[in-house]
């Protein structure tokens, strides 16, 4: 979105946030979109509720199986054709933002995957509300930065808080809000992100309270855990493992399988839901976010046996896969979360069948550690499955189980899949920028920045007598040779090159530039990526490289001087922020 020209009311509001201490500023502006997360949450969540309220009288009727087929159509057409955006989960776009783009986001984004979300899961497509309203919350804030004039490093802080207060608010979890922004979408624990985005995940779940009340999304039974059900937790993590691991690679292969067969992208979204809509006549449970599947085994209800739990778990993972992998819209918090419990009640079944005379905890018990095994393991983020896990059910009781279960899942997962399933494209494309790191902090500065433009010009049909006035003139070793009609570059003139021929009179008077000059000289455009010309400095064993325009004209020169010089200073900004 391109904000209007400033109003003087705005440009007031500009300056006054301005006088302010930095870390006050992004506070208050944090507690801003912390409201505006929260309401973003609201919206979906009871929009969610009432649509699945008018589509449930007719799951039993036959036609049924139409309706994730026809949500997940109008949901890419909504997503693709009207608002120019892709269909997925929205995670990796928001870390992409932050990472490459400074936390830029459009506007339309704060709405488009909401809507989209709600065509896809309240018809009954396998996803979940939670990644959709992240990214519109990212928007938010993303905006809110740029209505206030704030830098790009502030604007990455205030787009986190908007993640923050939607996950905050949808799932009433502030401090699994706060840890899922610091550790998938900012990557870093740095105090100065911390303050900020806590008030934000605060804030947004808040609001949420306020209008749906504070309950605990997810009830469950008393708990009597002993050494054996610690034991026991070993199992269930490599049991969680294998689940996400099937939970990412299968949404990867129905992605990448589905564009191969059908090239037509709303044709093959509604394929992929009518899939899921046939699988959904037979297994009803495994449809829309799951969420009631979760507190009815939670409440230790569920009458399923143990193969039956397991198909339920294969199922959902293949549902998934199919709505988010053949274009669906909508986030994977909740399959996770439904993958794990059904992973968990198949576990505790398969123990009572093998080891009858043992007393273990309970369904819910290994239910619960199934749900952070998944998600933490899926996300690569085992502080989040642990905050959101203990948040939403309330078993702080079970914390030690839960820390077990999700530390193993993700060491263990991570030989399988090394990155997440939020980070896996980022990483392939080369998008994915860790916080801090050389890549990082060289995507931050710009090769306009770096240009140096005091080189004195040379030009092909110049005597070396000319280039000695130059050589006088300038400080420099290297000389750019330009055309004199076009200006297009040509080549360099290092002095050392001709250092024995401009002392010889005879030589000055009889030697043209363009035969002492080198001309396969490799160049760097404004494009480039600085990790591409370090990479030339290394091939070329040079110091310095020209940078040429589009058009071929010669602009300038980049040192490794003059980059390592910036990189310090930005380094210690970014230590500083």
């Amino acid at each position: 979105m391109i904000w209007p020209r400033p109003s003087g009311d705005r440009k007031g509001m500009q300056r006054v946030l301005q006088r302010l201490d930095e870390r006050l500023q992004l506070v208050l502006i944090s507690c801003v979109v912390g409201v505006c997360g929260g309401l973003l949450s609201v919206l979906l969540n009871r929009s969610l509720h009432a649509f699945a309220g008018w589509v449930k009288p007719f799951r039993g009727e036959i036609y049924a199986i139409l309706f994730p087929a026809g949500g997940a159509m109008l949901s890419w057409i909504f997503l693709n054709y009207l608002m120019r955006e892709k269909g997925g989960h929205g995670v990796p776009e928001v870390i992409q933002s932050v990472s490459r783009r400074g936390g830029v986001l459009p506007f339309r984004t704060s709405f488009s995957r909401l809507v989209s979300a709600l065509l896809t899961i309240g018809s009954g497509g396998s996803a979940g509300p939670e990644g959709p309203v992240v990214i519109s919350g990212a928007s938010i804030g993303s905006n809110i930065a740029d209505f206030f004039g704030l830098k790009d490093r502030q604007r990455v802080v205030i787009a986190g808080c908007g993640a923050s207060a939607a996950i905050g608010a949808i799932f009433n979890a502030p401090v699994a809000g706060i840890a899922f922004t610091l550790e998938v979408i900012l990557g870093e624990w740095a105090p100065v992100n911390l303050i900020p985005i806590a008030m934000a995940s605060v804030v947004g779940t808040s609001v949420s309270r306020l209008l749906q009340g504070n309950q605990i999304p997810f009830e469950h039974q008393a708990f009597s855990v002993t050494g054996v059900d610690l034991v026991a937790c070993i199992g269930l993590a490599l049991l969680t493992t294998c689940s996400s691991v099937g939970l990412m690679r299968m949404v990867s292969t129905v992605h990448i399988h589905s564009r191969r067969w059908l090239a037509v992208g709303w044709l093959r979204a509604g394929m992929g839901g009518f899939l899921v809509g046939g699988i959904g006549m037979f297994l009803p449970a495994v449809l829309g976010e799951g969420y009631e599947v979760i507190r009815e085994i939670l409440r230790e209800e569920s009458l399923a046996g143990v193969g039956m739990v397991a198909l339920m778990v294969a199922a959902k993972i293949l549902v998934t896969g199919l709505t988010l992998g053949s274009g669906g819209s909508g986030g994977l918090f909740a399959p996770c979360l439904v993958v794990g419990c059904f992973t968990g009640l198949f576990y505790q079944r398969a123990l009572v069948w093998l080891m009858p005379s043992v007393e273990w905890a309970g369904e819910s018990y290994f239910a619960l550690l199934g749900m952070a095994g998944v998600i933490s393991s899926v996300m690569q983020a085992p502080m989040t499955g642990i905050f959101l896990i203990s948040e939403i059910t309330g078993g702080y009781e079970v914390l030690l189980s839960v820390v077990l279960v999700s530390v193993l899942s993700v060491s263990i997962s991570t030989y399988a899949e090394p990155v997440s399933v939020y980070h896996r494209d980022l990483v392939a494309t080369g998008e994915f920028l860790r916080p801090g790191s050389d890549r990082k902090i060289l995507s931050d500065l710009d090769i306009a920045e770096l240009l140096e433009t005091d080189c004195v010009p040379l030009y092909p049909e110049m005597l070396l007598k000319d280039l000695v006035a130059r050589v006088e003139r300038g400080r420099r070793n290297y000389f750019p040779v330009e055309d004199s009609k076009t200006g297009g570059f040509l080549g360099m003139v290092h002095l050392d090159d001709v250092r024995p021929f401009i002392f010889n009179p005879d030589l000055q008077h009889s030697v043209l530039v363009e035969e002492v000059m080198q001309r396969d000289v490799p160049t760097v455009t404004f494009d480039d990526d600085l990790g591409h010309v370090f990479q030339l400095f290394d091939e070329e064993r040079a110091w310095s490289l020209p940078v040429v325009h589009r058009d071929g004209r010669f602009a300038g020169l980049i040192s490794k001087a003059t980059i390592l010089d910036h990189y310090r200073r930005e380094l210690m900004a970014q230590q500083n922020v």
